[in-house]
Parts: structure tokens; C-alpha cells; sequence
């Protein structure tokens, strides 16, 4: 414990004999530093975005109800139509409804349990849009706004008006953004809706809404539950889609296939519904990890270089250094200690660096049709990323150290006196 003032010293005069070395070996590690947390900053403040733009649409666990043909045909029933010649095949299924069957008591059981956040009912109707001569079918969505905007953000994509103006309306409408352009339509004007049916419903636009997803964006609306349900002719308890947000979204799978069978139901889980997202999602993270990772690999073979260098240069100070007593424990950890120095100071360099290129990559502005709520460029600032960047920093430089000091710990001093 005695020796580390002296080992630290003498580790400090060699790097500042050498400042040309040094400073190289600390900007390879200041600049894959600062590149690791400009990039994966960067990088996984862009997946956030995208993730956001996808999963705040989609429920975690979607309820729904659909038609579906007969697993087994009624020729099959009776095995001795079997050897006949005319067998009636491809039976359709008949007329069904889409609602959901009591769902009520479903959402009053839903609305008790704890590892669930928040249950909104829908009416999904299929409906055209009329306006002057023009005639687009799309889709009326009646839901319980607040609540909706409560548990999936959606108040961030009300590019006009607010759900809260919706909700105070009978008769409100909150209109995708390529709806209002394709009718020329805004703020406080009228547009009829029309039921398969054909009965026609005035109704008077409170928003308009930007989802950043075109398909959606040009065919849906929202209106509130009740004045779905009245267009649609249908009475208070008729619901097309349960949305659930859950605590733990690693529980939808589970979840979904619990309710699935214990409400009779078609089930959906956010993993089902984005399985192509999320895999595109992992591959962005991977490559952006594996990147980063090979920047600080870089800078860790550029210290063991110029460690290795001073090693050679520095032979008489370590044969010297063994003759006045030093151990070769002493020596070995007088290099390490030159090692994890230039580590800690170029990472620490790095750091700032990665928070100052961040911060200004955070400023930058980002407009697009498609994302209307961001104006600047996504950055993630997760102190976990410095956290690692400064880990990896006195890691690399660790061990880039360890392979020449422990060459220089078994260097023999008689010889090198000799050979001078």
C-alpha cells in the first residue's frame, strides 16, 4: 500500500514524457466514447419513436369477435355419405353478429383486476364518408375518449381540437388528417356519414388526428361510444372490441389465451399483432450495440499498441526500477496504472463529448408530415448508457494494459544491463 504513491508517480512522469502517446491513446478512447453514446443514444431514441408510433396504437390485448366458417362441414358429420357421388361441400357460415356477448359483465370483471391499467370499450362501424360528390367508405371508431387517452397517448397524435371537445359533444368527430385533406374539410365543419344501411348521420368535426400511419389516417375517425352505437342503430351494451393496457405487457400471451377462453372470444396480444415490428426492432438494436461495441474495441487495440511501444522504450527505466528493488508486481501495476489513467480520462472526455453531440442532435430540428408531434430528433438520454460507455472505458483499457505490463512484469534486468 506504501508503493502506490510512488507507482502512481512514476506512471504519471512516463505518460507526460510521452504526451504525444498519451494524448493519441486517450482521443482513441475519448472519440469511441463519445461515438458509442452520440449513436446509441441516437439510435434507440429513434426505435423509442418507432415503437411509440406503433404501440401506442395497439392495445396489449385486443378483445374482439368475428365470424368464422365451420372447422367441420356438415357432409363430414355422417360417414356414410362418405362412397356417394354428390357430396355438398364449402357450407358458408351463417350471418353472425360482431358484438361481443355480455360484454358488460366482461368489463366490469376486466375493470376489477389489478395487473390491468385501463379497459376501453369500441364500436367499430363500417361507414361512408359523404361529401359533395364524394362518396369513402372507411371506419367510425366510438370509444370512451378520456379513457382512451388516458391509457394509450392518443391526445399526442390530436394534431387539432382535443379528446376532451369530443367528449363534451353528441354529436363530435375527431377526423383522420387524410380524411379532412381528401375533403377539404376543418375545424367546425359538417360531414355526413352513411351506414351500410343507408341512413345518413350529420356529424361536426371537434379534431382532427395524425396518426403518422397513412392507412389509418385515411380511412378512420373516432367518435364516443354513444353516438357509434346510435348510428349503428344498436343499444347500449353493443360492443365490437375490448382494448387492455396491462401492468406487465410481457404478460399478454398469457393473458390473451386466458381470456380467450374464459370470455369466448377472439384474443389478440401485442406480441401477435407487431411480431414483424418487434423483429425489426431487435435487428436496429442489435446492429446498433455491435457498432458501438467495435468503436470501443478500436480504441482498446490503439492503447495496447502505444502501451506496448512504451513498454520497449521504456526497458532500461524497468530494468533500473527491478535493481533499486521494485518487484515485477510493481512494475506491471505501474503500467496498468498508465492504462486505466489514459482510460479514465479518455473516457471521461468521451463522456462529455457523447453529451454535448447528443444534446445538439436533440436540437436539431426533425419536421415530418408523418409524425407531427416531434420537433426535434429523438435522443434517448439514459445515464445508463454513460454508465457503460465509462465501464467499457477502464474495462478496454484493462485489459489492453494487462498483456504488455505483464510482458514488462517478466522483463530481466541483468540482460538488459548487458545489452547496454
Amino acid at each position: 500500500m506504501k508503493q502506490w504513491p510512488l507507482i502512481l508517480s512514476i506512471a504519471r512522469t512516463h505518460l507526460l514524457t510521452k504526451m504525444k502517446s498519451t494524448i493519441t491513446a486517450a482521443l482513441g478512447v475519448t472519440f469511441g466514447i463519445g461515438a458509442y453514446i452520440t449513436l446509441v443514444s441516437f439510435m434507440t431514441g429513434l426505435n423509442g419513436m418507432l415503437d411509440d408510433l406503433i404501440l401506442n396504437q395497439t392495445p396489449h390485448i385486443h378483445l374482439y369477435n368475428e365470424v368464422q366458417p365451420s372447422e367441420v362441414q356438415p357432409v363430414n358429420r355422417y360417414a356414410i355419405f362418405n362412397s356417394d357421388l354428390l357430396q355438398i361441400r364449402s357450407v358458408k357460415p351463417r350471418k353472425g353478429q360482431l358484438k361481443i356477448h355480455n360484454a358488460p359483465p366482461i368489463l366490469k370483471n376486466l375493470k376489477s383486476r389489478e395487473d390491468i391499467v385501463g379497459v376501453t370499450p369500441q364500436v367499430r362501424a363500417q361507414i361512408f364518408y359523404l361529401s359533395g360528390a364524394l362518396n369513402l367508405g372507411g371506419v367510425l371508431v366510438g370509444m370512451d375518449i378520456l379513457e382512451e387517452e388516458r391509457i394509450s397517448n392518443l391526445g399526442d397524435y390530436i394534431v387539432e381540437g382535443s379528446a376532451q371537445a369530443l367528449a363534451n359533444s353528441d354529436n363530435g368527430v375527431i377526423l383522420g388528417i387524410g380524411l379532412a385533406e381528401k375533403m377539404s374539410l376543418g375545424m367546425g365543419d359538417r360531414v355526413q356519414v352513411s351506414t351500410p344501411g343507408g341512413a345518413v348521420f350529420p356529424l361536426r368535426i371537434v379534431g382532427i388526428y395524425q396518426s403518422g400511419l397513412a392507412d389509418i389516417d385515411n380511412t378512420q375517425s373516432l367518435t364516443t361510444l354513444q353516438n357509434a352505437q346510435r348510428i349503428m342503430g344498436e343499444a347500449s351494451n353493443y360492443i365490437t372490441d375490448i382494448h387492455i393496457k396491462l401492468v406487465d405487457v410481457r404478460k399478454a400471451p398469457m393473458m390473451a389465451q386466458q381470456f380467450q377462453t374464459q370470455y369466448k372470444v377472439q384474443a389478440r396480444d401485442i406480441q401477435d399483432a407487431n411480431a414483424q415490428f418487434e423483429t425489426g426492432t431487435t435487428i436496429r438494436n442489435l446492429i446498433t450495440y455491435a457498432v458501438s461495441i467495435t468503436l470501443l474495441i478500436v480504441a482498446g487495440f490503439g492503447i495496447y499498441n502505444i502501451l506496448n511501444m512504451l513498454i520497449y522504450e521504456k526497458m532500461n527505466d524497468i530494468a533500473i526500477l527491478k535493481a533499486t528493488g521494485f518487484s515485477g508486481l510493481d512494475v506491471q501495476n505501474i503500467f496498468m496504472s498508465q492504462a486505466l489513467l489514459i482510460g479514465f480520462l479518455g473516457g471521461l472526455s468521451g463522456l462529455l463529448l457523447g453529451f454535448g453531440l447528443s444534446h445538439l442532435i436533440d436540437s436539431l430540428p426533425f419536421e415530418t408530415e408523418a409524425l407531427p408531434t416531434i420537433d426535434t430528433f429523438p435522443v434517448n438520454h439514459n445515464p445508463m448508457y454513460y454508465l457503460i460507455g465509462m465501464t467499457f472505458a477502464l474495462l478496454s483499457t484493462f485489459i489492453a494494459g494487462y498483456l504488455p505490463s505483464a510482458k514488462a512484469r517478466k522483463i530481466d534486468p541483468v540482460q538488459i544491463i548487458r545489452g547496454n
